[in-house]
């Protein structure tokens, strides 16, 4: 296992070493001008280190829940029932005949 570790670690060195000296020197009048170089360099630098921030775990954590025995809890016994009288009342109609009048209709409210 260590040595396929460092294989693999030689590979990579030797992988950069060819691609740094494949490439021609860089200068700044190419392309790009200082400012946007250096502008290209801050965001860069920015993005690397939100990476890393963010591949972190939190700085704190909560606590670890602990258990609680319950507290009894005083339940007042409910005051006793009352009885009610419901008193039902209907409305009755009828007609009565009234002397010099004539028949006029009646109600009545009656309950028991």
């Amino acid at each position: 296992m260590l040595r396929k570790l460092r294989l693999a670690s030689a590979a990579a060195a030797v992988i950069l070493a060819a691609g740094m000296a494949a490439s021609p020197a860089a200068e700044a009048r190419d392309r790009l001008s200082p400012g946007a170089a250096a502008a290209i360099g801050v965001l860069g630098g920015i993005a690397i280190g939100g990476a890393i921030a963010a591949s972190q775990g939190p700085a704190y954590a909560a606590p670890a829940p602990v258990y609680v025995e319950p507290q009894p809890v005083y339940v007042a016994p409910p005051p006793p029932r009352r009885r009610v009288y419901v008193e039902e009342c209907f409305t009755e109609r009828s007609t009565e005949y009234v002397p010099g009048w004539g028949w006029q209709p009646v109600r009545r409210r009656v309950c028991e």
